[in-house]
């Protein structure tokens, strides 16, 4: 049996699971966030922030799917932790510590869907899908032959032009030396 083979595999298991277990702690903690900008005592910046931290990890729909291996929690575990700290620092200790415990309480309950959000990270995918068309429609127009033949019949004519004027510019030189003596 190759080395690491069924106890490699064991051990890669826990770390699956500890990493699933911090991404669940992250959106408690994000609910945690959310009852906080709903709190009286915390300032208008702060809410702001964590407005737009819990309305991205609550969406559900990410920008990079969780079925994704390893990216799909990637921006769950660095965008969301960063945004999180950020915010945790303006929201004051007594009421982040009082958002913490209504989150724990409603963790066990199904989580908050922020139908705002989604649309906004729909919209995002949309526009992203769309730019692709775009790029994919102009790279393959310039590759179709018969538009190809059209701007090479316009470039051919356009040289045929600047022949002609350049012999009829030639002939008006030479018949100008003629007439001088």
């Amino acid at each position: 049996m190759p080395k690491g083979g069924i106890q490699g595999r064991r051990k890669a298991v826990p770390v699956l699971e500890n990493f699933k277990e911090r991404v669940r702690h992250l959106r408690t903690e994000t609910y945690a966030l959310y009852l906080a900008a709903r709190h009286p005592r915390t300032p208008w910046y702060a809410k702001l922030l964590v407005a737009g931290v819990v309305a991205y990890a609550l969406s559900p729909i990410d920008l990079i799917p969780d079925f994704v291996p390893v990216l799909g929690y990637l921006d769950d575990l660095v965008l969301v932790p960063l945004g999180i700290a950020l915010a945790m620092r303006l929201i004051p200790p007594g009421v982040m510590a009082e958002c913490r415990a209504r989150a724990q309480e409603t963790a066990a309950g199904a989580r908050p869907v922020s139908r705002i959000a989604a649309a906004v990270v729909v919209g995002i995918w949309l526009l992203l899908a769309a730019l692709c068309a775009l790029w994919a429609y102009q790279a393959l127009a310039t590759d179709n032959p018969s538009g190809n033949a059209s701007n090479a019949d316009s470039q051919e004519r356009r040289f045929a032009s600047l022949i002609r004027e350049s012999q009829v510019e030639h002939q008006r030189v030479i018949s100008h030396r003629e007439e001088t003596p």
